[in-house]
């Protein structure tokens, strides 16, 4: 089913504080450090306590800090501990059973065996893939005296392959015919680490302009171009290097005040990147999950007006059922607040896109059916 409509007005609301037993304790595979207690008939938010360990996203890192100290503030006695490892890393992680739930800014990949690994760590239930962020990427450059850049996806995958070199290219020209650009060489910056920043951004590339790899969490190394590890470090090398380029999502390009390309989309039209043009992309995303797996497919090559084609939907990965029982409070607690409009309302501030209404109702009911 595809959604569509506007982004539902969020209201700030008090914090989802979702109590609830754990029957599964799969001992073999600890991911908490320190048991939770809940008083489901107190009502009292101080009634949670624990860790929870997660990792992977750098994507998202931004919008868990904000999560983490909110929540912390009704939560007193919870510590959740996120380590940005990248997207690849954290599912591993939560495949080997080490943390309590994974952010990645792909869902769980049917031809890495993935599902069928975490379905095995799960042991009593199914993996879910969760969307909770929708974080747009930025292709963000570093050219001084040329602003309002434009480019197309063919032009994109040029830059990033390899194949066109230059800032006076005639491709680039093409798309900026009012430009004055200068011949300084260009550089391109990726990640260098496994991303599920990259693996969207390829999928852009594959699926809107004549990239000829298929699109990975890890960079084609037969693209060339430089590496970075983690989107922190390369926006961090396209503010340090006249004539850079690269692909950060928007958060880290507002951070590092870095100048921000228009990208075409399917219908021509170069759209600037803003939460509300990227949110129009993500409106149209067709769920492809079943039951409470709200794996999605969006269309990059969208031609809906105004709509900003390069976005990521960054998902919290954790197990339906089999958690083991002292993290499924917490775990249920902290993803149900994120989730809620309190939660989600902070996102804008930050970078990010809110969810749009009609998935975030699935969410909501997806983390409610954690057990």
């Amino acid at each position: 089913m595809k959604y569509a409509g506007r982004l539902a007005a969020v209201a700030v609301v008090g914090a989802l504080s979702l109590a609830a037993c754990g029957t599964d304790n799969n001992t073999g595979a600890p991911a908490g450090t320190t048991s939770a207690t809940a008083a489901a008939s107190s009502g009292n938010d101080n009634a949670l306590s624990g860790t929870i360990n997660a990792a992977g996203s750098s994507a998202q890192a931004n919008a868990i800090d904000q999560w983490k100290k909110d929540f912390q503030a009704k939560n007193p006695n919870v510590n959740l501990n996120y380590q940005p490892s990248g997207s690849g890393a954290g599912v591993q992680a939560f495949i080997q059973g080490t943390v309590s739930f994974a952010g990645s800014d792909s869902a769980l990949k049917d031809d890495k065996g993935e599902p069928a690994q975490a379905d095995a760590r799960c042991k009593t239930g199914k993996a879910i893939n969760l969307p909770m962020v929708t974080g747009p990427v930025a292709v963000v450059y570093n050219l001084p005296g040329v602003d309002g850049l434009q480019l197309s996806p063919k032009t994109i995958a040029g830059i990033f392959n390899s194949t066109i070199t230059k800032w006076d290219d005639a491709a680039i020209k093409a798309d900026n015919p009012s430009a004055k650009l200068p011949s300084t060489p260009i550089q391109a910056f990726h990640r260098s680490d496994e991303s599920g920043t990259s693996d969207n951004f390829t999928k852009f590339l594959k699926a809107t302009a004549e990239w000829p790899y298929e699109p990975a969490k890890a960079w084609p190394a037969e693209a060339k171009g430089q590496g970075a590890k983690g989107s922190d470090q390369v926006a961090a090398s396209v503010k340090g290097a006249e004539g850079a380029i690269g692909y950060v999502e928007l958060s880290y390009a507002e951070n590092s005040q870095l100048q921000k390309a228009k990208v075409a989309n399917g219908s021509g039209e170069f759209v600037e990147l803003t939460s509300d043009s990227a949110a129009k992309t993500v409106e149209a995303a067709e769920i492809k999950g079943t039951g409470n797996d709200l794996k999605l497919s969006i269309d990059y090559a969208t031609k809906a007006a105004g709509a900003y084609p390069i976005v990521l939907v960054t998902y919290e990965i954790t197990c339906e059922k089999g958690l083991p029982a002292d993290q499924v409070p917490l775990v249920k607690s902290f993803l149900g607040y994120t989730a809620s409009d309190e939660g989600q309302a902070s996102l804008k501030d930050l970078g990010y896109a809110p969810l749009p209404a009609a998935l975030l109702t699935k969410v909501r009911s997806a983390v409610e059916a954690i057990s």
